[in-house]
């Protein structure tokens, strides 16, 4: 056995510059992980960019990955293709930014593979843009890795595709209940820690254990109140405050 081997890592994606979320999934997960692999987007939407950065660069044995926010917030999207509120936010992050955390973000990679598993923040075919949602999509991006895993973030909805004997099923995991990887191949999202987008207001993540070959989505709560209030004390959009309550 390769003693650099990861057993149980927790997987992360979509923390948006959320503290709050990011520190209560970081307090609830602590000693059940010996690694950390993060699907991008640390910064956009939130009022802490700088917390989440220099907080996830801390974590054990970390890959951490390109997200469509951090690619803006480093300045190489043209932010005019978000909408208005997203534009606002990305526009005061990138203004708060240090220069540690945007040097972090600026060297970050859109895809990796390692210990049989694929990882990228949007889809294997389009890394940092694609929202892999359907079983169509899915079943069209398992040309584009050989490996029996991939992990996806970006739609910051939980899901889990199988595809088995070529054919593709989607399914929302349950919380708290393993999902067997043993038979077929899989496309897996934790869902968002910062901003849940399923209706569930509270902050998202998954345990993926290698030796068990599982996968078991978490949610945590969090104190949305202290976030809402630092987004408004920063002028963030009304709109972008309110959806946080409503988990979408």
């Amino acid at each position: 056995m390769n003693i650099n081997e990861c057993h149980r890592v927790l997987i992360i994606a979509d923390i948006h510059a959320n503290a709050a979320a990011l520190d209560a999934v970081l307090d609830e997960a602590a000693y059940q992980f010996d690694a950390v692999w993060c699907l991008g987007d640390l910064v956009g939407y939130g009022p802490d960019p700088n917390h989440c950065v220099a907080r996830v660069k801390t974590l054990p044995r970390l890959i951490c990955l390109l997200g469509n926010h951090d690619k803006a917030a480093v300045g190489d999207v043209d932010i005019h293709i978000f909408n208005p509120d997203a534009r606002a936010a990305m526009l005061w992050t990138q203004n708060s930014l240090t220069a540690q955390s945007r040097s972090f973000l600026g060297n970050l990679e859109s895809l990796a593979r390692y210990q049989g598993v694929t990882m990228t923040h949007g889809s294997p075919r389009d890394p940092v843009w694609e929202y892999v949602t359907n079983d169509l999509v899915a079943t069209q991006n398992f040309f584009y890795f050989e490996t029996p895993l991939c992990l996806v973030g970006h739609s910051h909805v939980p899901l889990v595709f199988r595809l088995d004997e070529g054919e593709c099923s989607a399914y929302i995991p349950r919380q708290g209940k393993p999902v067997d990887l043993k038979h077929g191949r899989h496309i897996l999202n934790p869902g968002s820690v910062g901003q849940p987008r399923d209706g569930n207001p509270m902050a998202s993540y998954a345990l993926l254990d290698l030796d068990a070959n599982t996968w078991e989505l978490r949610r945590v709560p969090y104190s949305l109140v202290d976030t809402q209030q630092r987004m408004e004390f920063y002028g963030l959009p009304g709109y972008l405050v309110a959806r946080l309550a409503a988990g979408i």
